[in-house]
């Protein structure tokens, strides 16, 4: 496993696994599994509803705490110093820990700077041994990063071959901000799994297009968090160590990004006025 290294000194692991949709029922026996396979950092969030799945499993995996790297996010509903607050709580007690590993803001709605103050409290109350963002595009990015006590320590956004992001890790590099990856197979989008040029350097090294996405994402010092409910697909996922692409097959995949997003634009009134209508 490799690691990277927040700006805190915080160690985490580059590779981790995602629970978002998963259902509550199995989360417990995908956590399980996917630690069972090696995986330590698990990615979940109040709008999951699978906390406590995650936290049964933390409880089982009979692995100590501190081998386990867990995140969690606060959701628009909230946001807002008080109840951002009471939510930390309440997510602490479904996971059954005293702390997670990161604290993000889910989406940059609502009073996300009430919502950043608490988790700054939870931060140095041991609650929290990081905290974040996730979906800050690099103007509510900076924003909050230059006004902030603790500059988020991650972003994590929409990054996979066809977005790669590369404005906004411009910026994160310049903060010292770890960009974290959801979506690193685009779920699917833009007939993703049939990529010529992924299922053409797959090929050479003997892997799915799937892992070479993966890869590409690592050695561009990307977190990612696939996530799967098979077993097999968990172990395909994790199994993306022992290969290393070549500058020019980098390039090759450099070519396929759009610079667009694939699902929605948090600058999109449309985009705001459905997360507005979710709360």
């Amino acid at each position: 496993m490799d690691y990277v290294t927040l700006n805190n000194g915080v160690k985490m692991p580059q590779l981790g696994y995602g629970v978002y949709q998963t259902p509550p029922e199995e989360t417990e026996r995908c956590v399980l599994a996917a630690i069972k396979n090696g995986y330590r950092s698990i990615d979940t969030a109040q709008a999951y509803g699978n906390e406590e799945g995650v936290g049964q499993a933390i409880v089982k995996c009979s692995l100590p705490r501190e081998e386990l790297f867990i995140t969690t996010k606060i959701w628009i509903s909230n946001a807002g110093y008080e109840k951002a607050k009471a939510s930390i709580e309440e997510s602490l007690k479904k996971l059954k820990t005293d702390y997670v590993d990161l604290l993000l803001i889910h989406q940059p709605f609502g009073d996300y700077y009430g919502t950043y103050r608490a988790m700054e409290e939870a931060y140095k109350a041991g609650k929290a041994r990081a905290i974040g963002v996730s979906n800050f595009y690099p103007d509510r990015y900076i924003d909050i990063a230059h006004f902030a006590e603790v500059v988020p320590a991650v972003n994590q956004v929409e990054t996979h071959v066809f977005q790669q992001q590369k404005v906004a890790r411009e910026y994160l590099a310049k903060y010292h901000t770890q960009i974290m990856s959801w979506g690193p197979f685009a779920e699917g989008k833009n007939d993703f799994f049939n990529t010529p040029a992924l299922k053409e350097i797959g090929a050479k090294y003997g892997k799915s297009v799937a892992q070479v996405a993966l890869r590409f994402l690592l050695q561009n010092g990307v977190v990612v968090i696939p996530k799967s409910t098979h077993e097999e697909r968990m172990q395909e996922n994790f199994n993306v160590f022992d290969f290393v692409l070549t500058d020019e097959e980098m390039k090759q995949i450099e070519t396929l990004d759009t610079g667009k997003s694939l699902f929605f634009s948090h600058y999109s009134p449309e985009t705001v006025e459905w997360f507005m209508s979710i709360v």
